[in-house]
């Protein structure tokens, strides 16, 4: 209820609103735990635009090295310019490889995909330049100083913009989902033609309006889609499931407070939690899945530390799950919106930072 309250003794009459207490108040912001950031990428090359917006993480396996662009890494993180191409960093923030491949917007990738009789680590980006998606190999066991990420094809596409994208494995087989601006959603079983990529239509829905962030979680057979003014919601990853949903968690203004954007998925030995970027708020909440029903794990920030500014705005984000470099127990990958007066980038978080943040 609104009363009003009429003040004389004034020139011209003062007519105050008063709030009662029936009336509704606004959504209180959750607690946020502050994790400081590990260190940063190099900015990428297009200045003056929102043009940094995914990342993806791959490490070698265990006690093995990969030779990449005349160097020997122990992996490393793509990074999407949404007006140029594809980075690869490595684990130090540097450029490994720059990809002049266009509008590149979301990217993901899946180790140990047979190409050619070899496992190969395969690439994926939604492409809204050439209208699909485009695919990347890279030989984790190459031997050649001149090692790199090269392009295998494209996988053309109905959807108006490709936007999201992810991979996901189901046994041996490897899909790609791709998430239209509007909601549309394509998913695609990947194959290797006679060593071309070919792409066949699984299954195709509608979230319901503008999407983009999504992930799969290939041991759970579960694919979650951000629905950037609605919230998260949890599908099946095999086609059978069709368009059957569960909301993992709504845009209350609270956890989540539009848009939502970048999803991932970090494993912790048993444990399972989905990580999703509120970026309204400049924060990241936090569900582990692993058990009957999604629980609420908390939220964090990362603020400035370590000679790192704070991250802002958040695109996109990504989970490795495990030892990789400097980080034992996982890194976190994000997409940062203000850099300080610089192009955008992205910030290297390690797991234990937000583990012992939200005491999980």
């Amino acid at each position: 209820m609104i009363s009003r309250r009429i003040l004389t003794g004034f020139a011209t009459p003062l007519i105050i609103s008063v709030l009662g207490a029936s009336c509704a108040s606004a959504p209180t912001r959750a607690p946020t735990a502050k994790v400081a950031p590990a260190m940063e990428t190099v900015a990428v090359a297009s200045v003056n635009a929102d043009a940094a917006d995914d990342p993806a993480i791959w490490a070698a396996p265990a006690g093995a090295r990969a030779r990449f662009a005349g160097r020997e890494v122990d992996g490393f993180v793509l990074g999407t310019d949404k007006k140029a191409g594809l980075y690869a960093y490595a684990l130090d923030g540097s450029v490994l490889q720059f990809l002049p491949d266009g509008l590149l917007n979301n990217v993901d990738l899946r180790a140990d995909v047979m190409v050619d009789g070899r496992p190969q680590v395969l690439i994926g980006a939604s492409d809204r330049g050439r209208m699909g998606v485009a695919l990347y190999l890279f030989d984790p066991a190459s031997t050649d100083p001149a090692n790199a990420i090269r392009p295998w094809g494209l996988i053309k596409s109905d959807l108006g913009e490709p936007y999201g994208f992810c991979l996901g494995r189901r046994g041996d087989v490897v899909s790609a989902v791709l998430v239209g601006k509007d909601g549309q959603v394509r998913q695609y079983r990947i194959t290797d033609d006679a060593g071309a990529p070919k792409g066949v239509e699984e299954r195709r829905f509608a979230v319901g309006s503008q999407s983009e962030g999504c992930v799969v979680d290939d041991v759970a057979g579960k694919l979650y889609v951000g629905e950037e003014a609605k919230g998260v919601w949890t599908y099946g990853f095999d086609p059978a499931a069709g368009n059957a949903r569960e909301q993992l968690a709504p845009m209350d203004k609270s956890l989540l407070v539009a848009d939502v954007e970048g999803t991932t998925l970090m494993r912790d030995g048993a444990a399972s939690y989905v990580i999703v970027s509120s970026q309204g708020d400049s924060a990241f909440a936090v569900w582990r899945v692993d058990g009957p029903a999604p629980a609420y794990a908390g939220r964090f920030e990362v603020v400035a530390a370590n000679g790192v500014d704070a991250i802002s705005g958040t695109d996109g984000l990504d989970a490795w799950s495990g030892p990789i470099g400097a980080y034992p127990e996982g890194l976190l990958v994000i997409q940062d919106d203000e850099n300080e007066g610089r192009a955008q980038n992205f910030k290297f978080v390690d797991w234990r930072e937000v583990k012992r943040a939200l005491r999980l």
